[in-house]
C-alpha cells in the first residue's frame, strides 16, 4: 500500500539538525516500539516532512531535508521581546512559579491567539521572553524507515488523529 491521502503511517526515524551552519545535533529519534504515527494529507506534519514520504510503502528508506524556511520558519530576531514584569503579578505577587528562566509559557496575544514564549531572563522590570518556535532556524535532516501504511479508520477520520501504535490512546 502506498502513502497517500488518509492513509495511516507509520515511520522510525532519526532527526537532526543545524542552525547558522553549525554541526547538526541531534532533535529526535523515535524507535520502532514507539513511532511516529500520522494521518497523511491532514496539515499534522510539515508538508514537505509529507512531500517527501509521498508514495512510499512499508519497508522504504529515506533520507531527506527540510530548510528552516520551510520547516519552522527563520529565527526571526523580532520575535524576541521584553514584557513588562507586572504582567505576570497575580494576587499582588510576581508568579515565580510559572515564569523562570528555561520555561516555556503559554500566553495569548491581543487577538486571542495563542502564543508559547520561552523565557530568557528576568529582570527587576522585565521578562525578556522568545517567541520563536524552538526549531525556528534550524535546517531538519531526517533519516528513517517507513514502518507501516494502512488505511485510517472513520473514527480516526473524524478524531484528526491516529489511535494505536505511535498514536493517540483514549
Amino acid at each position: 500500500m502506498k502513502i497517500s491521502k488518509n492513509k495511516v503511517v507509520a515511520v522510525n526515524y532519526y532527526l537532526t539538525g543545524s542552525r547558522d551552519n553549525q554541526a547538526e545535533e541531534l532533535i529526535e529519534q523515535t524507535t520502532p516500539e514507539q513511532p511516529f504515527a500520522f494521518i497523511y494529507g491532514h496539515a499534522g506534519v510539515l508538508p514537505d516532512f509529507e512531500m517527501h514520504l509521498a508514495d512510499k510503502v512499508k519497508g522504504d528508506k529515506f533520507d531527506f531535508r527540510i530548510g528552516a524556511a520551510k520547516a519552522y520558519g527563520n529565527y526571526e530576531n523580532d520575535y524576541v521581546t521584553k514584557l513588562e514584569k507586572s504582567i505576570f503579578i497575580i494576587d499582588g505577587k510576581f508568579d515565580s512559579n510559572r515564569i523562570k528562566v528555561g520555561e516555556d509559557v503559554e500566553m495569548n496575544d491581543q487577538d486571542g491567539n495563542r502564543l508559547v514564549g520561552h523565557v530568557l531572563e528576568i529582570t527587576d522590570t522585565h521578562v525578556e521572553m522568545d517567541f520563536n518556535h524552538p526549531l525556528a532556524g534550524y535546517d531538519l535532516h531526517f533519516i528513517g524507515e517507513v514502518l507501516d501504511v494502512r488505511e485510517s479508520t472513520q473514527e480516526e477520520l473524524d478524531h484528526g488523529h491516529v489511535h494505536g501504535p505511535g498514536g493517540h490512546h483514549h
